[in-house]
């Protein structure tokens, strides 16, 4: 873990410098690879969100007018859209490789973290298939059951919960739990790209990313449980040089700086 963490450090640095140098030279943003403008045809006045397709809604918000720690959300309703984890634990693959595999999917986010061996770090589900060892008190759980996805808190879920759930990620640290802030620590406070996952009250799935010098994960742990996003329960996924995330019908596509081993893709029903 500690090679992986120097990497990421060290990409970090460089994207910190690209970042400087374009601001001099007056260049946007957006003409970095992954942060595409996106112009999806029906933008829904005053709610800061943009309609893809009929349960699929794209929105981008920039803390405090800091485009570093800009936010790319897609928001997916369940009545439209299914989820399925993948796992491949003997070889990862890069976002090009994964889109690659799921040509289908509407959309694609990279999931746990793993390990020096590409072994995942908590529990994934695979189409009934369970890999890894689960987290019990820490972190959050993406659950798929009976076709419903969910998010929910690790503290609790009960391990019924867990061997009846047809798909299912894990993460950590818990974010939001019914509603509220719940990350206050003083680890982890650097400002790195982040992926997370969130459930909206309304049931609707959040995916979050934070492609560039993204917020730290106490900022972020804020910002999800007082911003306008409604979210209920959200919880970390792996982030820095992991940080995966395509959505095809926007042309967004956010590749990782590593290959990854686990996603979560999404499926018009």
């Amino acid at each position: 873990m500690a090679g992986k963490a120097s990497r990421g450090c060290f990409r970090h640095s460089l994207l910190a410098l690209l970042l400087l140098m374009l601001s001099a030279c007056n260049i946007e943003l957006n003409a970095l690879p992954g942060a595409i403008a996106v112009a999806p045809s029906e933008a829904v006045p005053g709610s800061g969100w943009t309609v893809i397709a009929p349960g699929l809604a794209w929105r981008e918000i920039a803390q405090d007018q800091d485009q570093l720690s800009q936010l790319k959300i897609l928001r997916v309703d369940p009545q439209h859209y299914s989820f399925r984890a993948k796992y491949s634990p003997a070889k990862p693959y890069s976002l090009a490789q994964w889109r690659a595999r799921e040509p289908e999917a509407a959309a694609i986010v990279n999931a746990n973290f793993f390990d020096p061996s590409y072994l995942v770090l908590g529990l994934v589900i695979s189409d009934g298939q369970a890999h890894g060892r689960p987290y019990r008190e820490r972190g959050g759980s993406f659950l798929v059951k009976e076709g419903q996805p969910a998010v929910r808190a690790n503290h609790g879920l009960s391990q019924r919960d867990l061997a009846s759930a047809e798909q299912a990620v894990q993460g950590f640290p818990l974010l939001v739990d019914t509603g509220e802030q719940t990350y206050f620590g003083q680890a982890r406070q650097e400002r790195a790209r982040r992926t997370a996952i969130a459930e909206d009250a309304a049931g609707r799935i959040l995916i979050i990313s934070a492609p560039l010098l993204g917020p730290t994960l106490r900022d972020l742990s804020a910002f999800l449980a007082q911003s306008d996003l409604e979210i209920e329960t959200a919880f970390n996924l792996d982030g820095g040089g992991s940080t995966l995330m395509a959505v095809p019908d926007i042309d967004y596509y956010q590749p990782s700086f590593d290959a990854v081993p686990a996603i979560l893709a999404v499926y018009k029903r």
